[in-house]
């Protein structure tokens, strides 16, 4: 997260908000099927990228948490015995596509308003000077709580929304 520029609490919650209202308006607009065409490396539709941002915009408060109370507690290690735990950010993400698998886009975009929303208002809730805590998300993302909810919350979501958008142009496009 060097290479990110340092962003203060104004600037994210006016970032947070001016990239909800413009996910929103960019894929609302969507005619129907338009998000059924492939469009990321996981083999997912743009109905999927758009599960995938909906599910995670819910993560983002509890980032706060970490940069108030640190991290949680690492469990303690598996006896040798046991199977490995299958885990990981590409396992929640799976978990979360099929967890909206029979969602339309209209239940999928209210999700992410109703999160964008919780995200806004823990954000502007927050003392100040948590912003500059360092933390890390389960994706491996670290650096500044303000810097991180901003990569994340906004330009992470962009690029999928970019995703989305350039699947459903190609979708569109006469053969």
């Amino acid at each position: 997260m060097a290479d990110q520029p340092a962003v203060s609490k104004s600037q994210l919650l006016a970032n947070l908000r001016l990239g909800g209202e413009e996910l929103l308006s960019k894929l609302e607009g969507l005619p129907a099927g338009a998000l059924e065409a492939g469009c990321y490396e996981n083999g997912w539709n743009g109905r999927q990228v758009l599960a995938h941002i909906a599910a995670i915009e819910w993560t983002y408060p509890r980032l706060i948490d970490i940069a108030r109370n640190g991290p949680p507690e690492k469990k303690p290690e598996a006896p040798a015995t046991s199977k490995p735990a299958k885990g990981g950010i590409n396992s929640y993400n799976d978990r979360q596509i099929a967890r909206y698998a029979d969602a339309t886009t209209a239940e999928l975009l209210a999700v992410f308003r109703k999160n964008r929303a919780t995200t806004i208002s823990t954000i502007e809730a927050t003392e100040d000077e948590l912003f500059a805590v360092e933390v890390k998300t389960a994706g491996g993302v670290k650096g500044p709580l303000a810097t991180v909810l901003n990569f994340v919350a906004v330009m992470h979501v962009n690029t999928h929304v970019n995703d989305v958008l350039d699947a459903a142009t190609s979708a569109q496009a006469p053969s």
